[in-house]
């Protein structure tokens, strides 16, 4: 089985020259466009009434690009449909499969260094200790781990995660990086050995097809020698998830396979009780703004009880996250939440010095289709 939107990179910017063929929504856009070509000495021609094509050097994309967000309104850019050929012939079967927009084209093109990144394998999952919390502030004993992805850009340095996700988000990469990130926690935990559980976030808007962008990642925690027992999917992102039948479609899978189900920042937004009451997972996070200053905050105080108190109530675990002070873990270690997370406990990790180079090489051997099809750009 196969699924284009995980495992797949589409390619729209070629060697020497790309033609554009452009089809634009109004002859208000239409003329815009026919005036900046004309401007720039761009070799274009119109060929209907609402399409356009265009000649364009690979050393002037950027600067193509760019200037389109002067000469397009947002509305203009999200509402032209653009596809891209090597040559000058009418778009084939396989250019108009990939005709995407233009505002997604242009950030398609600022993430390039993200698809290298994936070709080159420039990529890891740090690892922070989950806690029990009754023996947290004397003998602290790790109950699992979670995965946190990084990537490096092309100078090597790590770009921060919420501007990696939201680059791919924004290019329509979503799909894959995600991928990628799942199953790059499962072969980094397999390879350091590490003890406990392995919480693994991914985001619900970035699966398409259950049947397949999670079975392979289910396929990859087989492979390593991982059960399903060893595996929480914690769900991040919750506020995007308006399809909750699609949601309940993801948990289902999850849950049928023998895996559990985390739901992250509990207490973060207006839907957050609704939802839980929803999906029922086996453990809710609660988020760190809500933590942080607990000690000397009673309405905070207030509000985790009563989180706590529901929780406990329906069967499911509780863990606090980002605490930073012996006051705060302390707090709730007396209000009865059940594990720990945070910089008190150990700051996120890179357990490489654990992973031997035979088992580097068992994991780059691994299933890894976005790097093959990443080497088509």
């Amino acid at each position: 089985m196969y699924c284009a939107d995980c495992e797949s990179v589409d390619d729209y910017f070629f060697e020497q020259v790309t033609y554009f063929w452009v089809f634009v929504p109004t002859t208000e856009t239409f003329g815009k466009l026919a005036r900046f070509y004309g401007s720039k000495n761009f070799e274009a021609r119109q060929e209907s009434t609402h399409c356009i094509s265009a000649k364009i050097p690979s050393n002037t994309i950027e600067s193509f690009l760019t200037s389109l967000n002067g000469v397009l309104e947002q509305t203009e850019l999200a509402g032209t449909k653009v596809t891209t050929m090597a040559t000058a012939q009418q778009p084939d079967i396989e250019a108009t499969a990939r005709i995407t927009t233009f505002d997604v084209l242009i950030n398609r093109y600022k993430a390039k260094w993200l698809i290298n990144s994936i070709e080159q394998e420039r990529y890891e999952t740090w690892f922070q200790p989950i806690v029990h919390a009754q023996t947290a502030l004397q003998t602290p004993v790790i109950y699992s781990h979670e995965g946190l992805f990084r990537v490096r850009d092309d100078n090597n340095a790590i770009v921060p995660p919420q501007l990696a996700f939201m680059l791919a988000e924004q290019s329509d990469l979503l799909f894959s990086l995600d991928l990628v990130a799942r199953r790059s926690a499962v072969q980094h935990f397999a390879a350091a050995k590490l003890r406990g559980k392995l919480f693994i976030n991914f985001d619900p808007s970035s699966i398409y097809d259950p049947s397949y962008c999670l079975r392979s990642t289910a396929a990859s925690i087989y492979e390593l020698g991982l059960k399903p027992a060893d595996i929480v999917f914690e769900v991040t992102e919750t506020n995007k998830a308006s399809d909750l039948n699609h949601l309940k479609g993801i948990l289902a899978f999850y849950r049928n396979a023998g895996f559990q189900v985390a739901m992250d920042d509990i207490g973060s937004g207006w839907s957050g009780l609704n939802l839980l009451q929803k999906i029922r997972p086996d453990y809710v996070k609660i988020d760190m703004e809500l933590v942080r200053d607990i000690h000397i905050d009673t309405f905070k105080q207030n509000i985790v009880s009563s989180l706590i108190n529901i929780a406990k109530t329906n069967g499911i675990t509780t863990i606090a996250e980002g605490i930073e002070v012996t006051a705060e873990a302390q707090w709730l270690i007396d209000n009865k939440v059940d594990l720990l997370q945070g910089y008190l406990f150990g700051k996120p990790a890179l357990y490489q010095q654990q992973v031997s180079q035979q088992r580097l090489r068992d994991i780059q051997a691994s299933v890894t289709p976005l790097k093959v099809a990443a080497r088509r750009l």
